[in-house]
C-alpha cells in the first residue's frame, strides 16, 4: 500500500513538472509569431518562473528574457519603418530582459552530472545583448525625462558595464576601454547625474570619479563631484577634490572659493587671504575673486584693505551688484561707527568734526547703493541704507521716496 501511494504521488509531480515545461514551450512559440499575445505569454512564464518545478530551470529564465525582448523588438521595427514607437512599452520591456538573461545564464553554467559546463543559451543572449546595447542610451534618456532617475541611473550605467558580466569574460576586446569610447564616458557621466537626483551619492562619487580626468566635462565632472561629498557630508572628500580641481583649473574660481569658505568657517583667514591671492595671480580680471578678498579683509576688521579691494573688482567690473553693495556697506558702516563715536562726545566742535565725517562717508555710500539698486531691485540693503542716509542727511525728498520703496509701496 505504501508502495503504491509513492507511486502514485511521483507520477503526480510527473504530470505537474511536465506541465510547467510544457507552458514554456507554448510561450516560446507563441513569441515566435508575428503578432504574439505578449500579455499572455509574460503571465505564463511568471507563472513557470514562480513555480517550483521550474524557477530554477535556465530555460524557463531565458524563455522570460525573450518575452521582454519581442516586446522591444515589435517597437523596435516600428522605428525601422518610420513609425513612432510606443516608448512606454519599447523600453520598460527593454529594462526588463537582462535581468532574466542574467539569471538564465547563471543557471545555464551549471556542471552536469558528469562536473563539465555545457551551455544552450549563453551564445544567443550574448548575441541578443550586443545587439541591443546601443538602446540602453535611449532607455536612459526615456527614464530620465520621466523622473524615474533610479531605472535612468541603471540604463545608462549598464551601457558601460555590460562587459564586466560573467558571459562576456574573456571577450572584452569587443568593447571599446572606458578611455577610448566617448560614448561610455559622455553616458557615465548622465548616469552619475542620474544617481545625484536619486539621490544616491556612493553611486555618484564612484561614476563621477572614475570619469573626472577622462576629458568628458572636466570641470563640471570635479563640482559634481565636490558637491555629491558635500551633499554627503563628507567633509574630507569634499576638501580633497577642491584642492585636485584648484590645482587642475587653477583659472576656475568655484573650487577656490568654496576652500575659502571652509577657511573662514574654520577661522583660518590667513589661509583664506593666501588661497585668494594665489587664485588672483592665474585670474587677475576675475572680478569676483577681488570682491571675496575685500570680504575676507573685512571679517578680519582690516577696512581699508576691504575697500581697495572691492574699488580693483568694480575697477574691472563696474556694473558688478554684488561688488557695489558691498562697497556701500563699507562706508555705511563707517558712517555708523563714526555716529555712535559722535554720540558719546561731550565737546562741541569735536563733536561737529565727528558728525562731518559721518555725512561724508554716507555720502560716499550713496552713489554706489543707489547703481548697486539699478542693477538689482531687490537688494534690500542697498535700499535700507539709502533710506537710511537720506533721513539722516536731512533729505526729505530722497527719504519719502527711499522710504515707500522700503514699505513695498
Amino acid at each position: 500500500m505504501k508502495k503504491l501511494t509513492f507511486t502514485l504521488a511521483l507520477s503526480f509531480i510527473t504530470v505537474i513538472s511536465f506541465g510547467q515545461k510544457k507552458i514554456v514551450n507554448t510561450v516560446k512559440n507563441e513569441i515566435k509569431d508575428s503578432s504574439p499575445n505578449i500579455e499572455e505569454a509574460r503571465t505564463l512564464i511568471k507563472d513557470a518562473l514562480a513555480n517550483p518545478e521550474t524557477e530554477n530551470e535556465a530555460e524557463a529564465w531565458y524563455v522570460a528574457g525573450l518575452v521582454e525582448n519581442k516586446q522591444f523588438d515589435m517597437e523596435r521595427v516600428k522605428e525601422v519603418m518610420s513609425v513612432a514607437p510606443d516608448e512606454d512599452v519599447m523600453y520598460p520591456a527593454l529594462d526588463q530582459i537582462f535581468p532574466y538573461f542574467q539569471k538564465a545564464d547563471e543557471l545555464d553554467q551549471r556542471p552536469n552530472e558528469k562536473g563539465k559546463i555545457k551551455s544552450k543559451f549563453r551564445k544567443d543572449i550574448k548575441s541578443i545583448m550586443l545587439a541591443n546595447r546601443p538602446y540602453y542610451i535611449n532607455a536612459g534618456a526615456y527614464f530620465y525625462e520621466k523622473g524615474n532617475y533610479q531605472k535612468a541611473y541603471e540604463n545608462f550605467r549598464f551601457y558601460g558595464d555590460m562587459h564586466k558580466f560573467p558571459m562576456f569574460t574573456g571577450e572584452e576586446s569587443k568593447f571599446e576601454s572606458l578611455a577610448s569610447d566617448t560614448n561610455a564616458i559622455k553616458y557615465r557621466y548622465f548616469a552619475a547625474l542620474s544617481a545625484s537626483l536619486i539621490p544616491n551619492h556612493d553611486a555618484a562619487i564612484e561614476l563621477y570619479t572614475e570619469i573626472k580626468d577622462l576629458n568628458y566635462n572636466g570641470i563640471d565632472c570635479y563640482k559634481q563631484l565636490a558637491n555629491e561629498y558635500y551633499q554627503k557630508g563628507d567633509t574630507t572628500g569634499f576638501v580633497n577634490v577642491l584642492e585636485q580641481g584648484s590645482t587642475k583649473f587653477p583659472e576656475e574660481s568655484y573650487f577656490i572659493l568654496n576652500m575659502i569658505n571652509i577657511n573662514i568657517n574654520r577661522g583660518e583667514i590667513d589661509q583664506a587671504i593666501n588661497y585668494l591671492q594665489k587664485a588672483i595671480v592665474n585670474s587677475p580680471n576675475d572680478a569676483q575673486l577681488y570682491d571675496v578678498l575685500g570680504l575676507v579683509y573685512e571679517n578680519n576688521k582690516d577696512i581699508d584693505q576691504a575697500i581697495v579691494n572691492i574699488k580693483k573688482s568694480l575697477e574691472i567690473d563696474p556694473d558688478f551688484a554684488d561688488a557695489l553693495s558691498h562697497l556701500g556697506r563699507l562706508y555705511y558702516n563707517l558712517g555708523i561707527e563714526s555716529r555712535a563715536i559722535a554720540d558719546n562726545i561731550s565737546d562741541v566742535n569735536a563733536y561737529k568734526k565727528e558728525m562731518e565725517k559721518v555725512d561724508s562717508y554716507f555720502k560716499e555710500a550713496i552713489p554706489y547703493f543707489e547703481k548697486a539698486y539699478s542693477k538689482n531691485s531687490k537688494d534690500s540693503d542697498a535700499i535700507f541704507a539709502l533710506r537710511n542716509i537720506y533721513y539722516s542727511l536731512g533729505n526729505n525728498e530722497e527719504y519719502e521716496k527711499w522710504d515707500k520703496i522700503y514699505l513695498g509701496e
